[in-house]
């Protein structure tokens, strides 16, 4: 009876250390950028400068090797800086890609809001506007950062888009929320893209309608990845996928629209969208993407 008590004591110790324990989580702002912190480990900025095109979040580092999963700006294309919201051909304007005058998403002023010991919640106002016009749009997101292990960093993006005038948006490749992944983690390089429906690599992988991508690869520390989650409230879930073999992925409805050219709003619309960002170790497999996308659903 000793021995067994002793085994099942054993047992259950072993299942206490097997289960995931969350990591402390905190911020510091400075300036307009916000640093964040798991545990010992910087994890990620949400940057908000007033001569950016956008606000965005750079870096965002991997919990194996601690480098940046995310890619900030090349010559080639100089308009994706790694994790952000944006959009092109709203109104005439673009608030994509690169050059103020032709439209701006900017921060009112991001703020920290008061949380718990293993989150940190960041409240943004943002307005859509370029030189010379009234505002057309007016964003309100809510980020909020945890580490459910420390195998796994979440960075969960609530944003509502309010249009402040009647918003006509032409079909495009470059809209809504999106992660450039960095050089070594692209299909180019070796990577691997897999979607919610077994969907695997570009193919499989562009234009479908799926709640879930994850983007991975192998680094010299080992394999790490990065997914989009869509929440089933999101407006139009689940959004079709633009998936590129140089390591971009955004659910992007607006490349498909229902007309086939363009997707019309009235002053006063609204749109909500929720999307969760998990930065982790192994592929998605390895990191539960579905398990962790079904406990999404519920929330």
């Amino acid at each position: 009876m000793k021995r067994l008590c002793t085994m099942i004591g054993l047992l259950f110790a072993w299942c206490s250390l097997s289960v995931a324990q969350p990591l402390p989580v905190t911020a510091v702002q400075i300036g307009r950028h916000i640093d964040i912190t798991a545990g010992d480990k910087y994890i990620t900025s949400y940057r908000f400068q007033d001569d950016e095109k956008y606000p965005f979040f750079y870096p965002v580092n991997g919990p194996v090797s601690g480098g940046s999963l995310t890619a900030m700006r090349n010559s080639l294309y100089p308009h994706q800086a790694s994790m952000y919201l944006a959009c092109d051909k709203l109104n005439g304007a673009n608030y994509w890609q690169e050059g103020l005058e032709r439209g701006q998403i900017h921060s009112l002023g991001a703020r920290l809001v008061p949380a718990d010991e293993y989150h940190v919640v960041i409240e943004d106002e943002c307005l859509w506007k370029r030189p010379g016009h009234a505002a057309s749009v007016r964003d309100m997101r809510r980020i909020t950062i945890s580490a459910p292990s420390k195998e796994v960093y979440q960075i969960d993006f609530d944003v509502t888009i309010e249009m402040l005038e009647d918003v006509l948006i032409e079909k495009t490749i470059h809209s809504l929320f999106c992660v450039r992944v960095a050089e070594d983690l692209s299909v180019k390089q070796g990577g691997r893209v897999i979607n919610s429906l077994s969907g695997e690599g570009i193919d499989g992988c562009f234009g479908v309608k799926a709640p879930w991508l994850d983007y991975s690869g192998e680094r010299r520390t080992g394999l790490e990845g990065i997914a989009i989650l869509q929440h089933p409230s999101s407006a139009w879930f689940p959004a079709p996928w633009f998936v590129r073999d140089y390591g971009l992925f955004s659910a992007s409805v607006i490349n498909w629209p229902e007309n086939g050219k363009n997707t019309t709003f009235r002053k006063g619309d609204r749109l909500t969208f929720r999307y969760r960002v998990l930065v982790h170790g192994g592929d998605a497999a390895e990191a539960d993407i579905a398990g962790r996308y079904a406990a999404y659903t519920n929330e």
